[in-house]
């Protein structure tokens, strides 16, 4: 059985990751999420394992030490992070696994693992992120501001993904994401190991 692969889906915030995320599971219902860990309580109807790992303190202070995670950030008081042992199990039964995180997180889980294929989802343009940001009616001019200083500073690290997807449509970005998939699994690379094991086993049986 081929090992599964981790795609991990950044971009700045504002630019649809999740909404994108949530599509492309309805059209690949074989594509599994990636929960995350955090010391946050349970909402109500929320499962533990399902929505998050659902960790006190002390047990995610440790999965930081013992390197448990691939990466984690504080946010509002709460830790949140990727367990590193959720990836491994999915990728080792063969399925593919899909990380929504922020840039910052991606670049993290770069450094650890470096297997994965990193696919950054970009606006069609500032104005039009700007756009979906009024849109949301929440947020302050000076909150507005400052997310679009910092996806212009997110944009500027394009180059350490893999691909870059434009969302422009939500039905159009999933096909794109679809693609590099099937692309990925095409890749020589993936082949290389069960054709020298092929190979090894004719010569084996060569020889007898």
């Amino acid at each position: 059985m081929s090992r599964g692969i981790l795609f991990v889906l950044s971009g700045p915030s504002g630019v649809g990751k999740g909404t994108v995320c949530a599509a492309l599971r309805r059209k690949l219902p074989e594509l599994i999420y990636s929960v995350s860990a955090t010391t946050r309580a349970p909402r109500e109807g929320e499962q533990d394992g399902v929505n998050y790992f659902f960790k006190s303190r002390d047990q995610f202070r440790h999965m930081i030490e013992t390197d448990a995670l691939l990466e984690h950030a504080e946010y509002v008081g709460n830790y949140y992070g990727t367990p590193r042992d959720f990836v491994e199990k999915t990728l080792s039964e063969g399925k593919d696994i899909i990380l929504e995180i922020e840039v910052q997180g991606a670049l993290k889980v770069r450094e650890k693992f470096a297997e994965g294929v990193f696919i950054f989802l970009m606006p069609p343009s500032l104005n039009e992120l700007k756009q979906r940001i009024v849109g949301r009616g929440t947020e302050s001019q000076a909150t507005i501001d400052h997310r679009l200083s910092v996806a212009v500073e997110e944009m500027n690290l394009l180059h350490h993904y893999d691909y870059a997807v434009v969302n422009d449509e939500i039905e159009l970005a999933c096909n794109r994401i679809d693609s590099i998939i099937t692309a990925e699994h095409c890749k020589r690379e993936r082949f290389l190991g069960e054709l020298f094991q092929q190979l090894e086993v004719a010569n084996t049986a060569d020889n007898i």
